[in-house]
């Protein structure tokens, strides 16, 4: 209940900035985890560091996918009330 009466009193230029912040931050993310996996085994000579280094990484990466998903599925729903209220 808290949370709604939240919702209600954002504005949908709020939500817009909101989202292209968002859309900003999820890239910056994935670029930076592509520069670190990039420079993670430079100089690195032992085996089991670069496997340490690869599959933190990996986990890294798997999270952020994560999260993009689920901003994706709350967006998606946002986009579908929109467009309800407007049939309205």
């Amino acid at each position: 209940s808290h949370i709604m009466s939240e919702y209600v009193r954002m504005t949908d230029a709020e939500r817009d900035q909101i989202d292209q912040d968002a859309q900003i931050f999820m890239r910056t993310c994935a670029d930076a985890i592509h520069q670190l996996r990039t420079e993670a085994h430079k100089g690195v000579q032992s085996a089991q560091v670069k496997e340490h280094r690869t599959a933190v990484l990996d986990f890294v990466e798997d999270y952020l996918k994560r999260v993009c998903k689920l901003y994706s599925e709350q967006r998606a729903i946002r986009v579908k009330r929109v467009i309800d209220k407007k049939r309205l």
